[in-house]
């Protein structure tokens, strides 16, 4: 095992999220959009800031090989909550940008990082992915 975290959750969306070495706890909300008062982080939210997170080092890791510069890359990764008819499911849209490069090899690395990233292996054939260079 390389690594390995755990955080406690109590009140669900509505609660307070610990992590195990107490480095970081929030407060949650149900976002103003589901009916809550958004004052407070959502699990969708935390979501977004790991998978952004981890893709970007996915990126960093292979940009050399695509002879751009992974440490100027921007990754930005949208999550987004639907209603479908058995309950709710999660869709994820990434882009990624790096100034001054050609689109073309900011694609082919995205998608590259894509079968790296370990984010991008837990949510495949179960969450739809969609990336973008911009």
């Amino acid at each position: 095992m390389a690594y390995s975290t755990s955080a406690t959750t109590k009140g669900g969306r509505e609660g307070r999220a610990v992590l195990e070495n107490g480095g970081l706890a929030l407060a949650m909300a149900f976002p103003k959009e589901l009916g809550g008062s958004g004052e407070g982080h959502n699990p969708e939210q935390l979501f977004a800031l790991g998978y952004s997170a981890c893709y970007g080092q996915a990126i960093l890791a292979l940009g050399k090989k695509h002879g751009l510069d992974g440490s100027a890359a921007k990754v930005t990764v949208a999550v987004t909550l639907d209603k479908d008819d058995v309950s709710f499911a999660l869709s994820v849209d990434i882009k990624v940008s790096i100034p001054g490069a050609d689109k073309d090899k900011v694609q082919a690395l995205a998608d590259e990082a894509h079968t790296i990233c370990p984010y991008s292996r837990a949510t495949r054939g179960n969450v739809p992915v969609t990336i973008a260079a911009v």
